[in-house]
């Protein structure tokens, strides 16, 4: 469930909920309506907990200070993420644990999906140990270190997806990885600007000596021809990236080839975004039309059942 990271308007009496209302803006659909009830339950109490981890990272937490105080956490400390992240590691403990009751309404929910599908702590927690990383890591030297940043990121909501499907095996996992690495390279690409502002950069520092890119050039209102030329560099590793993984599509059938063949077209109707605003993003995230995802989604279908 990687998706846009663009803030948000929430509202202070019901953060939980206009943390679940963010799906609706994400770059593919997160639980559409033509999934079995039981799955749509699951996977948006999965999408509320991984926003929520995203928004204490980003700092998007619903005014007030409802999330941290219902997290435990003093209201002195509201604003330190890393205090926030660690208060809410220990709420997700409470989840797995029999006798434990979880005190956001967000984790409470999660917990009927837990149960129903066996899953375990570890994809919960790499979300978290993510945000930790970007509170202290904000720039990456390679694509290797980026991709090892991408399997706490992203890598680990796929993995989720396919168990509360009840059909991951090692083959789906690995391809799902792919799809899901270039779902988050996708993303730092429509954000560069939106991340600057916080700091980060999240293309390889190698890559923008390659390009002759410096920050400075980052910080103009629009790219130049070296700019441009990393971003279409960075869009074409997406692109193969979730080539790699479009066999998942055709290995699964009925809803669920529908699903997956939703994200993986909202990755391929992002990149043609991109490709569209001429690989210029520092003016703002390139967005996807929906006929353009439609499109995409169909072709995705298309080559699946050619390959499958």
């Amino acid at each position: 469930m990687t998706g846009t990271r663009q803030q948000r308007a929430a509202s202070p009496a019901d953060p939980a909920r206009a943390t679940l209302d963010k799906a609706a803006h994400e770059n593919f659909p997160v639980a559409p309506f033509f999934l079995p009830r039981a799955w749509r339950d699951d996977l948006m109490a999965l999408y509320g907990y991984a926003r929520l981890v995203d928004d204490i990272g980003d700092g998007d937490l619903a005014p007030g200070g409802a999330d941290a105080r219902r997290l435990g956490v003093d209201p002195a400390d509201a604003d330190d993420r890393l205090t926030v992240l660690d208060a809410l590691e220990t709420d997700l403990r409470r989840v797995f644990d029999p006798a434990g009751e979880p005190r956001h309404p967000l984790l409470s929910a999660l917990r009927p999906a837990v149960r129903r599908r066996s899953l375990t702590p570890a994809p919960f927690t790499a979300l978290i140990e993510a945000n930790r990383q970007d509170q202290l890591v904000r720039r990456y030297e390679t694509y290797r270190e980026l991709a090892a940043y991408c399997e706490l990121s992203a890598n680990p909501v796929g993995r989720l997806v396919l168990q509360v499907t009840g059909t991951a095996t090692p083959e789906r996992l690995r391809r799902s990885d792919a799809v899901c690495t270039a779902l988050q390279i996708i993303e730092h690409l429509q954000d560069v600007t939106e991340d600057l502002a916080r700091d980060r950069i999240y293309l390889p520092a190698e890559d923008m000596r390659r390009f002759h890119v410096t920050e400075a050039d980052l910080k103009e209102p629009s790219g130049g021809a070296s700019v441009r030329a990393l971003i279409a560099f960075e869009a074409d590793r997406a692109r193969r990236l979730l080539d790699e993984g479009l066999p998942l599509v055709g290995s699964v059938h009925g809803r669920l080839r529908l699903l997956l063949a939703g994200f993986t077209g909202g990755g391929y109707a992002a990149l043609a975004a991109i490709a569209a605003a001429g690989y210029d993003v520092l003016p703002g995230p390139p967005k996807p039309a929906k006929a353009t995802l439609l499109r995409e989604m169909a072709a995705v279908l298309r080559r699946a059942r050619r390959e499958g």
